[in-house]
């Protein structure tokens, strides 16, 4: 985490539970990418339990951190939430940048985990594009190089100041919308995209993503589907 801070979020996550008394969680939890991938994020839970015929679903709220540059930030009572599958990129960004033993989390790592998750408005719309995991990882060694095979990454690569950058970015034009509800991964993608000089905005510019398709995937920009296991916990309830 950044020395400037973090914004703080919730997220809702269903479990399914066929016992009538609590038991005790694991302090991480376990996900899955649209390619397999296995995600283990660390977080605190808190349970509630909803009743029905054959057995329980369990609403857990995971509370986790995304850096920020605006520490300020922090008090805001007003701060919109970072959805779940935002989060799940930026976390799978950090895995990307350590599978290619990069020292930092840059732009073009935060667009290879929104390909690997996958299953997000601004995934669909890159790959619509013809915008694929294979070719952003083929784009970025061209670009940044392979690492020294001997260099290991740190467990959580450290962003770099244009990655800080669309993030802040995300959150600034949330906050500039008014509207309610979640920073979505469009948001995310967007704020890639405003990082001119990054090495995301240049490989998603050599790929033949522009400003018109910029602002094509802008009027979604506020939609994110809700993700399967949120689905069925409202549907139990």
């Amino acid at each position: 985490m950044n020395a400037g801070g973090a914004i703080y979020l919730n997220s809702s996550h269903a479990l399914q539970s066929c016992s009538s008394k609590p038991k005790e969680m694991p302090n991480s939890l376990t996900l899955s990418s649209l390619f397999g991938t296995k995600l283990r994020i660390q977080g605190s839970y808190s349970f509630r339990f909803i009743p029905s015929k054959h057995c329980r679903a369990t609403t857990a709220t995971v509370s986790f951190s995304l850096p920020t540059a605006k520490p300020q930030r922090d008090t805001s009572e007003k701060l919109p939430k970072w959805s779940a599958r935002s989060i799940k990129s930026f976390v799978l960004g950090e895995l990307e940048a350590r599978k290619l033993k990069y020292p930092n989390t840059g732009t073009e790592s935060l667009l290879m985990g929104i390909l690997v998750e996958g299953t997000s408005i601004a995934a669909k719309f890159l790959r619509a594009s013809g915008i694929t995991l294979f070719k952003v990882r083929e784009e970025t060694v061209e670009l940044l190089g392979k690492s020294d095979m001997y260099f290991f990454s740190p467990e959580h690569p450290p962003l770099t100041e244009p990655a800080q950058k669309a993030l802040d970015w995300a959150v600034d034009e949330k906050l500039k919308s008014g509207e309610g509800g979640e920073i979505t991964t469009t948001h995310l993608l967007l704020g890639i995209w405003s990082e001119e000089e990054s090495a995301g905005h240049r490989i998603m510019a050599s790929l033949g993503f522009d400003d018109e398709k910029a602002k094509e995937l802008a009027k979604s920009i506020n939609e994110e589907v809700d993700l399967s296991f949120k689905k069925a916990a409202q549907e139990t309830s």
